[in-house]
């Protein structure tokens, strides 16, 4: 089949558990509400309270964004299809999906990079944070973030969706990633999997290098520290980004350095599974529910309820 005929993917999903449809649907719809609750969460207290009004907080913001319109692009057809028999997604809409699969985890992955600078000046350098971290900067790194993904996705998601398309529609994923609809190609595609690995090392390990560079600083400052409080103080600062970053390059690159990775399908859902819906749900508790100032934020804007 060509592209001309190609009006149509079907996307497997998790067919292969067809008992455990329904129990699927419920575990992920809740995954679902409490990342969006815990990230707009975020978004809320953060713009709502002055005390918040600082360049980490500032970088968790647009980071709980990212979370959110990633998560909206994937799971609410996720979720559709695990309710329906014939789980089909068009031509058009994989390609849309893709591309912002791409941008959101581009974007993502220079915003981690942005926010261990951060933490960088901020415990090795505290004297000059206010000046180097100003509003100006913190703007101009997050458009730099949003900015690197543009041009990848449309280069990416253009060029995979001229090839030609033989055989079947099938693809063993429940969403339209590069890997499943690469596997749909009847070209020889070893040009389109190179620029996906050089790219691929770009905005996955090029961050991930800068982002280990700052914390061998920053543990190098907090060895140095003469107070145990002072240290303890620095380290707990950094270890919530140390954890996401961990989860989110740890799933992402197992799947992304090699588009037609060794990992049977399956093995990629899981993986998928894990940086698609658990580490978005993740993101906000882990920033928050051991922090002291989200939590009084999230009194004051809230009154006495709950949360």
């Amino acid at each position: 089949l060509g592209l001309r005929n190609q009006t149509y993917f079907t996307l497997q999903g998790f067919s292969h558990l067809a008992a455990l449809q329904v129990f699927l649907f419920e575990g992920i719809l809740l995954m679902f509400l409490i990342t969006m609750k815990g990230n707009f969460l975020i978004i809320i207290v953060a713009t709502t309270d002055p005390a918040l009004h600082t360049p980490m907080y500032y970088f968790l913001k647009k980071m709980a964004l990212i979370e959110i319109c990633f998560t909206l692009n994937i799971v609410p057809k996720m979720l559709v299809d695990l309710l329906l028999e014939r789980k089909v997604i068009s031509f058009s809409a994989c390609a849309l999906q893709l591309y912002f699969v791409i941008f959101f985890i581009t974007s993502e992955c220079f915003l981690l990079g942005a926010m261990a600078y951060d933490r960088y000046v901020a415990v090795c350098h505290p004297l000059h944070y206010n000046v180097t971290m100003n509003r100006r900067v913190c703007l101009h790194m997050v458009i730099t973030c949003w900015i690197a993904g543009i041009p990848l996705s449309v280069g990416l998601t253009g060029w995979l969706f001229s090839y030609r398309f033989c055989g079947s529609k099938e693809t063993e994923h429940f969403f339209c990633n590069i890997a499943p609809v690469l596997d749909l190609v009847c070209s020889d595609t070893y040009l389109f999997e190179l620029l996906v690995f050089i790219a691929t090392v770009i905005i996955v390990l090029i961050p991930f290098i800068l982002i280990a560079a700052s914390y061998i600083q920053i543990i190098h400052t907090i060895l140095q520290m003469p107070s145990a409080e002072g240290r303890r103080k620095a380290f707990l600062t950094c270890l919530a980004h140390l954890v996401v970053v961990t989860l989110f390059y740890c799933t992402t690159g197992m799947i992304h350095l090699k588009p037609r990775s060794s990992l049977l399908a399956n093995s990629r859902k899981l993986v998928a599974l894990s940086y698609t819906i658990v580490t978005p749900m993740l993101n906000p508790i882990i920033y928050s529910l051991r922090n002291k100032e989200v939590k009084h934020a999230l009194r004051k804007t809230f009154g006495r309820r709950q949360l």
